[in-house]
């Protein structure tokens, strides 16, 4: 699956990455990485301590991941409301979920303080990070003074980490697409008029 250019470390963190987002942490099995990866026996203890070691690894990859890409767009051109709009509105692969999020629903993740770390500081980085903005269209004149940053915020990610659920569950992006109009709907709404 990987070219001989990937070191194996490499392989080993994509791997638990892809694994993790598929099947959760009880269904990667050091077996199903090592397959995976293409790497042989040995390999996961040389470079890790064991399965939570590289699982950890993979988290935080995943993690970082999703914070670049939100604040790509978060931090892009835009007004306050159009930089909101882009976040709700990037391409995603919404029926596969969220590979943060999905973290959130495995109860062996969520067990462990050192796992759930990655996500918690994530999903907490996302909130403030729109609350700012948020803030920022309200200083601006261009959403209305009464919005509260961090309860906006949180209705955002909740659309988000819910439309990907509806979505799962319907097998189609539609309810996710619908929650996301629904939602600028109502932020629009909240832009004092001219």
């Amino acid at each position: 699956m990987y070219s001989r250019g990937v070191n194996t470390s490499e392989r080993l963190i994509e791997s638990t990455r892809e694994l993790l987002w598929e099947r959760g942490y009880v269904g990667t099995s050091p077996k199903a990485i090592l397959e995976r990866s293409g790497a042989g026996q040995g390999s996961m203890y040389h470079h890790f301590k064991g399965k939570p070691d590289l699982a950890l690894a993979a988290i935080r990859r995943t993690a970082e991941e999703m914070r670049a890409t939100a604040e790509g767009v978060l931090g892009g051109p835009g007004t306050p409301y159009e930089r909101i709009e882009a976040y709700l509105r990037r391409e995603r692969d919404v029926l596969r979920g969220c590979p943060v999020g999905r973290l959130t629903m495995d109860p062996d993740v969520v067990a462990d303080d050192e796992l759930r770390a990655p996500v918690d500081e994530t999903l907490d980085w996302l909130r403030e990070r729109i609350a700012g903005i948020v803030e920022e269209g309200r200083e601006q004149g261009q959403f209305a003074s009464s919005l509260d940053g961090e309860e906006i915020a949180a209705a955002i990610v909740a659309t988000v980490q819910g439309g990907y659920v509806l979505a799962r569950a319907a097998g189609s992006p539609a309810p996710f697409d619908a929650g996301v109009r629904g939602l600028l709907s109502l932020l629009a709404s909240a832009t004092p008029s001219a």
